[in-house]
């Protein structure tokens, strides 16, 4: 008797994507004692890293949020987050600044953990170091839905969901 063994498909196991080198600096221009501490920053700008990237996180105040914010984009109020790239080569170079006084209260009124608040906008603040940007609708939502993925993996609930006016 003549009997076939039939074969047993292997399933391809993708090799794990090596993290991009990252060396990250971080300014707390504030007090920082409700603010994410450094290995948490670390962990959410790697997430967000697409090729090597040297990058400094600073946490500020009202005041120089507004400075920065009217200085660079003609805007007479502090925002959350700015992104300074720096070099449009293949290793990503820029600063990443968050106005600590405004994530505070977006959180209070979004109802969500500062820590998860400030995930969402580090990984924000990598991906336009990387050339991503909401000018369009097109491209907000191709950002928002890679923000939605890293975070999802972080363990972080969707920022879009409950505040679409976050946009």
């Amino acid at each position: 008797m003549n009997v076939a063994c039939p074969l047993v498909a292997r399933k391809q196991v993708p090799a794990r994507r090596r993290a991009p080198r990252l060396t990250l600096a971080v300014q707390y221009g504030v007090a920082s004692a409700t603010l994410p501490a450094p290995a948490a920053l670390r962990r959410w700008a790697t997430a967000a890293a697409e090729r090597a990237a040297s990058v400094t996180v600073r946490f500020v105040g009202q005041r120089e949020g507004r400075t920065l914010n009217a200085l660079y984009r003609g805007k007479e109020y502090a925002t959350n987050v700015l992104a300074f790239a720096y070099d449009a080569s293949a290793r990503v170079e820029g600063d990443i600044v968050l106005c600590a006084p405004v994530l505070r209260q977006e959180a209070r009124a979004q109802r969500k953990p500062l820590a998860d608040h400030c995930a969402h906008l580090v990984v924000h603040g990598m991906l336009h170091l990387q050339g991503y940007d909401h000018g369009t609708d097109r491209a907000a939502r191709a950002m928002e839905a890679r923000e939605i993925a890293i975070l999802a993996g972080l363990g972080v609930p969707d920022p879009y969901a409950s505040h679409p006016a976050a946009r």
